[in-house]
């Protein structure tokens, strides 16, 4: 028998569903399926995390896990502020699309289907397996197979390995569709200090 789940581990539990909404929030946003950024859910979770970060925190376990969460959470504030600010001063950014001219035979321009970052994919399988989603979504858009997750799951692992090696603390995959084209791309980042 499972022992008994803490009040605050379902306010973690929350928190990280929390979380996960504005992730998929500003995916769409980035990908232009809303109108404007998400910023009720935002400061929604903005409070949320305020209100635990105040709280004392005794066991240990918890205490770490609500630390990973807000640290996560702070790196995503940067990375959708930059893609804002990029936005606004009309440069490209992290989330930038490439903007291509329609070729004469009239094909359409790289359409993002989905954006993630990681720091570990092991730790992060929610935000993995939907970026699994959208490549199995745009391989079959484009009339390809899908490839097993395994594989993708590997592929993913060894490109945030790599770029953290190279001085990386966070890896931006993207999932995009150009040209009748599928194209999956990592970059890392690296956070100002």
């Amino acid at each position: 028998m499972a022992p008994p789940i803490s009040e605050f581990e379902r306010d973690l539990q929350r928190l990280e569903a929390q979380l996960k909404q504005l992730e998929t929030e500003y995916n769409q946003y980035f990908a232009g399926r809303l109108a404007r950024p998400p910023w009720e859910t935002r400061s929604r979770v903005e409070a949320l995390v305020k209100q635990y970060d105040r709280r004392h925190i005794q066991n240990t376990g918890e205490r770490f896990r609500f630390q990973t969460i807000q640290s996560r959470f702070r790196t995503l504030l940067d990375l959708w502020d930059r893609g804002l600010r990029a936005r606004e001063e009309g440069r490209a950014g992290p989330f930038a699309q490439k903007r291509s001219t329609p070729a004469a035979d009239g094909k359409p321009g790289a359409r993002v289907m989905h954006v993630a970052s990681f720091r570990d994919p092991a730790k992060e399988m929610d935000s993995l397996h939907q970026l699994y989603d959208s490549l199995v979504e745009a391989r079959q858009s484009v009339g390809e197979e899908a490839v097993p997750f395994h594989k993708f799951a590997e592929l993913v692992k060894t490109q945030v390995s790599k770029l953290k090696a190279n001085g990386s603390e966070e890896v931006a995959f993207r999932v995009a569709v150009k040209d009748g084209k599928v194209a999956f791309t990592a970059k890392g980042m690296k956070t100002d200090k």
